[in-house]
């Protein structure tokens, strides 16, 4: 048994009618001054269970957050700038399938379902002519 200033707590609770010997929550209640009747987690450092705080709740700093976001960091495939970078060439992608379909070069069904972010669509030859001289600024327009 522990001694408390508000009485004294149970250390251990009997579970599975007695054959399961566990560490109880330490937590009291502020209303009924009782002690919680769970079990403790057993990855708690205060002999605490779930609803009293003996999971954590994660890093609360920007510092700790960079820390942890490295620790579960395999690759960058999925990294926020993998991501930009893949959905861009896929715009590239969708907008060079639309200047085929602009200047006829092809008969081949269009590729189905929503576009990738930054996606502007090509519909006209002004727009054809547009997108060449974003992606080619360096060459003299006529």
């Amino acid at each position: 048994m522990w001694n408390t200033l508000g009485g004294e707590m149970e250390r251990f609770l009997l579970t599975a009618g007695g054959r399961i010997t566990c560490l109880r929550c330490t937590a009291k209640s502020s209303r009924t001054k009782k002690q919680c009747g769970r079990p403790a987690l057993i990855t708690s450092t205060t002999t605490v269970c779930q609803f009293h705080g003996g999971r954590g709740s994660g890093p609360k700093t920007d510092e700790g957050r960079s820390r942890i976001a490295a620790a579960h960091t395999k690759h960058g495939e999925y990294s926020k700038a993998a991501k930009a970078s893949t959905s861009a060439g896929l715009a590239k992608l969708s907008q060079l399938e639309d200047v085929l379909y602009v200047l006829k070069m092809t008969s081949v069904k269009r590729s189905q379902g929503r576009k990738p972010l930054g996606y502007k669509p090509v519909r006209t030859i002004k727009d054809v002519f547009e997108l060449m001289f974003d992606t080619f600024p360096n060459k003299p327009r006529c």
